[in-house]
């Protein structure tokens, strides 16, 4: 792929040159991931699992004294915005474009150093994950610039801090992410998976078995997670359990927001506190007043407190289903772990269970599955993968399957004859979005020539 990479920056380079008149004076790179495991709980304080995929977002970037950042990107359909260096970066969360999360990421390192003047920058922005997919393309985007404010501004941090910053930033759009995105796209490293664990902020390798291939595939369905309220929706659900949990175990409520937090103040396992969300939780959804009632809160506070403002309009809240899914995903993520660092003669078989078990409680639990992806998934498993799931945050996007390398072959084969080649749009699509996907490099800043 290195060939295809050259090209990439020789492209974006003569861009530039069109664009700007001058050639770059760097580039930068933040990698996309596929996370294998453990999806929507690293926002609850969990560990999760991913890799980084050879798929990024590039920027090739010049630093000037205009007093102005200039943005421009390769694809025609994403248009040219300029801001000045020294007025407060507004990000417009009502119209989540891709300007704006190039900007979170610079806002983020802004604030981090308190620079009320930031160096004027031309920037060309190019990408090769695919949009709304589930590949992590906009929290990419915001590490990239991150990376690149740091290098036009002459600064410097560690891997780990840029991650945390680019985290907390790129809320600055609405999403209330937590944090894994931008810890992989850091911290990843050629060859292997990571488990990022949280609190603080550290990442393992995790060698994944030889015999498997991880293959990721797009349902097409795109989902934008900063213009729906489905994932802060997801979001506040786990914040209020968290709550519910805590009042009725006489944790005193009021400090506790993720539920992680909960089985450490208990000190119990992760099977215990599945047990504990059968008993102190109904399967029925919670109403705003009962939840109001039990927490002993006004609706005023309730709004302001508990919800995000993309959220203001729900009504109905389910509480056992979100946090039956968070403890048993956590559990999986360590499972998973163990059975890569043991390397048990089954353990091809494992992981796909894991991975099996997983999808179902996404579908299940917590519902950010939809029908495409659910049609997606059960076709990989016809075709030859031993464990399929979605990826990212689900509700449109990518599968992720792991397939028996003496199969990887046919599997392509079976999945294109019977997912996209039936479909004229989908088989449109089907280069960049059926492929075998090695774990990839983290971001990294590289001079010219």
């Amino acid at each position: 792929n290195q060939d295809m990479y050259i090209l990439l920056l020789q492209n974006l380079k003569n861009t530039f040159g069109k664009k700007y008149g001058e050639s770059p004076l760097f580039y930068a790179c933040a990698p996309g991931r596929v996370n294998l495991i453990g999806e929507h709980i690293d926002y609850c304080g969990y560990s999760v699992l991913p890799m980084a995929i050879e798929q990024n977002i590039l920027a090739a970037v010049s630093v000037n004294n205009s007093g102005t950042i200039t943005l421009a990107n390769t694809n025609p359909q994403y248009k040219d915005f300029t801001v000045s260096c020294s007025e407060d970066i507004g990000i417009d969360r009502e119209n989540p474009t891709w300007h704006y999360y190039f900007l979170c990421g610079v806002k983020g390192i802004q604030e981090k150093f308190g620079m009320a003047q930031l160096a004027g920058m031309s920037c060309v922005v190019d990408g090769t994950i695919p949009p709304s997919s589930g590949l992590s393309s906009s929290s990419a985007l915001v590490c990239c610039a991150g990376l690149v404010t740091v290098e036009a501004n002459q600064k410097s941090l560690s891997k780990v801090a840029l991650a945390e910053i680019c985290a907390k930033s790129e809320r600055y759009i609405g999403t209330e992410g937590g944090g894994m995105d931008q810890s992989i796209s850091f911290l990843a490293e050629r060859g292997t998976a990571k488990l990022i664990e949280f609190q603080p902020l550290r990442a393992t390798d995790v060698k994944l078995p030889d015999g498997a291939v991880f293959v990721i595939s797009n349902c097409c369905v795109e989902m934008n997670k900063a213009a729906s309220s489905h994932f802060n929706i997801r979001v506040v659900e786990c914040r209020i359990a968290t709550k519910m949990l805590a009042q009725t175990l006489g944790l005193g409520s009021s400090r506790l927001l993720k539920l992680v937090q909960v089985q450490t103040e208990l000190d119990a396992s992760l099977e215990e506190m599945l047990a504990l969300v059968d008993e102190l939780l109904h399967p029925e959804p919670y109403s705003r007043e009962e939840i109001c009632k039990e927490l002993g809160v006004t609706s005023e506070q309730f709004s302001s407190e508990l919800l995000s403002a993309n959220t203001q309009h729900v009504k109905l809240f389910k509480l056992h289903q979100r946090a039956k899914h968070v403890y048993g995903e956590a559990a999986r993520v360590l499972q998973f772990k163990s059975a890569c660092d043991s390397e048990p003669a089954e353990s091809v078989r494992l992981l796909g269970d894991l991975m099996n078990q997983s999808h179902a409680s996404c579908r299940d639990l917590y519902e950010c599955s939809c029908p495409e992806l659910d049609r997606l998934v059960d076709i990989c498993l016809k075709s030859g993968a031993v464990g399929s799931r979605l990826t990212g945050a689900g509700w449109g996007g990518c599968a992720v399957s792991m397939v028996p390398g003496e199969k990887v072959e046919s599997f392509l084969q079976a999945v294109s004859k019977a997912f996209y080649l039936p479909d004229p749009r989908r088989a449109a699509m089907e280069k960049q979005s059926l492929f075998v996907s090695k774990p990839g490099g983290g971001a990294a800043i590289f001079l010219t020539e």
